[in-house]
């Protein structure tokens, strides 16, 4: 565990050169964006809604029995965006295309095709890895935001329907708990898990010797190693802007 971290620390610094450098082309970003972030869209935004939602039936009936409904809009908005829509979509994306980016990397790998680039004279962790990281960091963050509306509004649903809450009452409480600085740790956490999976999974593959078997083993490997990163890098952020 502690050699992978080592080289993973040593292929983020190498992807930092290759970026100052000005190597890394803004049109492969951008298809990396989109292959990463855009088209894990609808599975965030699903698993965001239903979050929301089973809070919602979870708390609203306790709330309602106890007089405290007016809290249910702001309790939901709170767990939302500090801990549910960064954390679920960083794990949807990494299920999803952090396995993928491990794949693609273990089979070039294996296929020799790594070395072909070694033999341009081109950086292969900086060509495989920097547009991945980068497009990764940047659009993350705009996935969760956009999974935080949808699960904000998928809670106001599920407390009107079940317990026929006012929306205009959920959303006062909503906007009443929202803080500007909840906001900006979510997309710090957003950014950080997105270039995290990036890295792990690329590393992963990167580091793949073998065959079609191996490359099946370092996929898996890969989902495990960035969903514990993820997990600790999340304890990490709140132990420093919660407590500290």
């Amino acid at each position: 565990m502690i050699k992978f971290l080592g080289a993973c620390v040593q292929n983020l610094i190498e992807c930092i050169k290759y970026i100052l450098d000005g190597n890394v082309r803004f049109k492969t970003v951008i298809s990396q964006a989109a292959a990463i972030s855009y088209d894990s869209l609808p599975i965030s935004l699903v698993i965001a809604f239903i979050s929301a939602a089973v809070i919602a039936i979870q708390v609203s009936k306790e709330f309602l029995m106890t007089g405290a409904e007016a809290y249910i809009g702001g309790t939901i908005a709170v767990v939302m965006i500090r801990e549910i829509a960064p954390g679920f979509v960083a794990l949807a994306i990494g299920a999803r295309a952090g396995t993928a980016i491990s794949a693609e990397i273990a089979n070039m790998q294996v296929t020799s095709q790594v070395d072909a680039i070694k033999t341009l004279k081109i950086n292969p962790v900086g060509y495989y890895f920097a547009p991945r990281i980068l497009a990764s960091a940047i659009t993350v963050p705009m996935v969760v935001l956009i999974a935080e509306f949808v699960g904000i509004l998928g809670g106001m649903f599920v407390a009107y329907e079940t317990i026929n809450l006012n929306p205009a009452r959920y959303m006062t409480s909503a906007w009443a708990w929202m803080a500007t600085k909840d906001i900006y740790i979510s997309l710090l956490k957003a950014c950080i898990f997105g270039a995290l999976i990036a890295l792990v999974c690329a590393t992963k593959g990167y580091q793949t010797r073998g065959g079609a078997k191996e490359v099946g083993i370092s996929t898996t490997q890969a989902a495990i190693l960035s969903t514990i990163y993820m997990l600790v890098a999340d304890f990490l952020i709140n132990l420093l802007f919660y407590i500290a």
